[in-house]
């Protein structure tokens, strides 16, 4: 059977029953165009087809538990790519022989071949959006591209959906258990869903490199925003009151709550009017809050902004 150009369903190889013509395909490529089982008897028919069309190679082997994750992942783009691309996927525990002349030491082993020749890999295993980011480099987003698990989360956490993300980021630590930044993803999640104190276990649990970077401690900021804010019926208590003390505890109030442009706010309010409030808690709070909320976040970049011309 021949390989064919996912593009046009026209042969990419000679079959060997030279009168055989595929009729061009219509509309999105079928499975058995764009995702191939590789062995002795195509290798060479797909390295040749590379020289049309870009061809991933996936060295993967059954008893691989990274494998078993990362080959659904590159299926589920491969799909979603449209024919950009072909993905051969090479169990090398049934080819062995080829696998070492394609130089596989452990797998997965994602190899992108163009022209007959090794154009980049991808070594171990992946989560979704470091693929996506990866092929990115190589080809065109294509329109109407699912959203990628993180990106599903991320939203969910946005819109105030803990839960959903919560269960999202429980099922990418399940699946790519090293991958450390979903487990701080996963303790951000549990202190929006009210389980502040499983967030600092996860959060202890992780290597001392881990634990101490920027978005951990960010974590870590904003679960103790929550313990050191005033409850809710305390804010109440305050009344109209509008002395510094009661301000800033609103606002600490309000960034515990994930109010965070409110809170931010007030902070920089309360600076205006009493920057020697509490040893200068205002601004020493509004950096925390920066930390928490990561330094690429808009409202961190807005408002170091305002910090800073309102310090200079």
């Amino acid at each position: 059977m021949p390989i064919v150009d996912p593009r046009t369903g026209e042969p990419l190889t000679p079959s060997g029953d030279a009168e055989q013509n595929t009729a061009p395909s219509q509309g999105q490529p079928s499975d058995a165009d764009i995702i191939i089982d590789v062995d002795r008897s195509n290798i060479q028919q797909l390295l040749e087809a590379s020289m049309q069309v870009p061809v991933l190679l996936c060295c993967w082997a059954p008893s691989s538990e990274p494998s078993k994750h990362q080959v659904p992942v590159l299926e589920k783009l491969t799909r979603e790519h449209g024919g950009a691309f072909i993905l051969g996927k090479l169990n090398i525990d049934d080819n062995p022989d080829i696998a070492g002349q394609l130089g596989v030491q452990s797998v997965p082993d994602v190899k992108l071949v163009s022209q007959g020749g090794l154009v980049d890999q991808l070594q171990g295993a992946q989560p979704e959006q470091q693929v996506r980011e990866w092929l990115g480099k190589y080809f065109q987003a294509p329109e109407g591209a699912q959203q990628s698990p993180e990106e599903q989360a991320s939203a969910a956490l946005e819109a105030g959906d803990s839960a959903t993300a919560r269960r999202i980021y429980e099922e990418l630590v399940q699946q790519w258990p090293d991958h450390t930044a979903y487990q701080v993803e996963l303790a951000r999640a549990l202190v929006a869903d009210g389980e502040p104190q499983q967030a600092r276990q996860l959060l202890e649990a992780l290597p001392p490199e881990e634990r101490d970077a920027p978005s951990a401690r960010g974590v870590r900021a904003s679960i103790e925003f929550g313990e050191q804010a005033l409850s809710a019926e305390e804010i109440a208590a305050l009344g109209d009151r509008d002395d510094s003390e009661a301000r800033y505890q609103r606002a600490l109030r309000q960034v515990a709550d994930g109010q965070y442009e409110t809170g931010l706010e007030g902070l920089l309010a309360l600076m205006r009017s009493d920057r020697a409030y509490g040893d200068d808690a205002a601004r020493k709070t509004l950096l925390r809050v920066f930390d928490a909320l990561g330094a690429d976040h808009p409202l961190t970049v807005a408002y170091r902004r305002k910090l800073f011309a309102l310090l200079y």
